[in-house]
């Protein structure tokens, strides 16, 4: 479980739970006027929002807050710093008016906007140089949720620390449950099958109402879903967009150009947060593939599109490991923005790969390999880390500070031959 960070503010809501994103929210605020929230729908940024503010607007539930805000933006803005202003794309205006009024009273932390992910427009997103951080909220990890002990640090992995745990009270079982229910806040302790069905009902919002809010005249919904199936089907793999249409193609089919489209508007919305490609030198001839690994904010979404709860999944080995994979790369991404790094993955034409790779800005980096079992294939998979870091040229990038192999459940432990274990039910920021 994740401690608290500093003194909550009086907002706070009751049964708040700690999140990764609150000390990157405390850093941001120490330095930059105003502070953006962004994430999908369900992942806690109002919650969040509250737990750093000291006043606050919520245009979505204050009787005339809305009007108020179009005849009256500035006083609309008024309140204890830093102010929260939630639902924010409901009164979009006042993002130029709050740009003026930290122009005219420069200091850090007056305001957190928060609200749903999609933009009103792409100006308001770029018009905040000098002015704006931005905050991302995932899914909660398993960390936040309490199913990680949070024993072994990203921070520490990154500082070249050994590693050593004994297996926590989450089995290889629960992480798979937790993994099909999914990080979002609301459906911490419910069953699967309930979680699963506001999972679907989210994407049908999403191809219903999200993506036409985005500004699209050509939209079918239909499609949309047919095209979050393909995701699903090919979750953390390199499929292209070519690929993805191919798979979908039937009557009424979308074109290439209309998926690519889509994809585009789920990353925008940000149900879709797609794995880039690491830029490294080669020691090697052979050439870097530069496509991104597919995936969804949160595994969930993707068991929930083709109705795979733990029991089905168990059934389909190949695909369990590779939602485990997606669930390790979102826990991955939660703890390293803490931490300010990124992460990747590494693929080359000879056909050697690094499920992430999660660099830090002065240079540091870890390599990642996602294994669901252990024994034989715990060692297939150190050999395979080794075999592709050994492609990696290392005069430019440096020897990396750990290789990880990471796992859902078991001890945490230094291997004799350099390769660290790292089960994903003790890893945490």
């Amino acid at each position: 479980m994740i401690a608290p960070q500093g003194q909550p503010s009086s907002l706070t809501p009751q049964g708040y739970l700690p999140r990764v994103a609150d000390t990157v929210m405390a850093q941001a605020l120490a330095v930059a006027p105003i502070v953006v929230v962004e994430g999908a729908r369900g992942t806690g940024k109002s919650w969040t929002g509250l737990r750093h503010a000291h006043s606050q607007v919520r245009l979505d539930s204050d009787p005339g807050a809305p009007e108020a805000a179009l005849l009256r933006p500035q006083h609309v803005l008024e309140g204890d710093k830093p102010r929260l202003v939630d639902e924010w794309q409901l009164a979009p205006n006042l993002w130029n008016v709050a740009r003026h009024t930290v122009d005219a009273s420069p200091g850090p932390g007056q305001f957190v906007f928060a609200g749903s992910a999609h933009p009103p427009d792409d100006r308001t997103r770029h018009s905040g140089a000098g002015r704006v951080m931005r905050v991302r909220m995932r899914p909660m990890s398993l960390a936040e949720s309490g199913e990680s002990t949070a024993e072994i640090s990203l921070g520490s992995l990154l500082d070249g620390d050994d590693c050593w745990c004994a297996p926590s009270a989450a089995t290889i079982e629960d992480v798979v449950e937790a993994m099909c229910r999914g990080g979002w806040p609301r459906h911490l302790g419910m069953a699967v099958p309930g979680a699963q069905a506001l999972c679907s009902a989210y994407l049908a919002e999403v191809a219903r109402a999200d993506i036409p809010r985005l500004g699209r005249t050509l939209h079918r919904p239909e499609s949309v879903l047919r095209l979050l199936e393909s995701l699903s089907r090919n979750i953390a793999t390199a499929a292209a967009a070519t690929t993805l249409s191919e798979d979908i193609a039937g009557d009424r089919s979308p074109s290439r150009a209309a998926v690519a489209s889509y994809l585009e508007a789920l990353r925008r919305v940000f149900v879709v947060e797609d794995l880039p490609a690491w830029a490294v030198h080669l020691r090697s001839r052979a050439r870097l593939r530069r496509s991104p690994k597919r995936h969804f904010v949160d595994p969930s979404l993707a068991a929930a599109t083709l109705r795979a709860g733990p029991e089905r999944l168990w059934r389909d080995t190949g695909y369990l490991g590779q939602a485990f994979e997606s669930l390790v790369v979102r826990d991955l991404r939660v703890y390293a923005e803490a931490n300010d790094a990124t992460v990747h993955h590494y693929q080359d034409s000879n056909g050697h790969e690094l499920d992430a790779v999660v660099t830090h800005g002065d240079g540091r980096w870890l390599a990642v390999e996602v294994k669901l079992g252990s024994g034989e294939r715990l060692d297939e998979a150190a050999e395979s880390l080794k075999r592709a870091c050994e492609q990696i040229d290392a005069s430019k990038t440096g020897d990396p500070a750990k290789k990880l192999v990471i796992t859902a459940g078991g001890y945490g432990y230094e291997r004799t031959d350099d390769i660290t274990v790292v089960p994903i039910s003790a890893l945490g920021p």
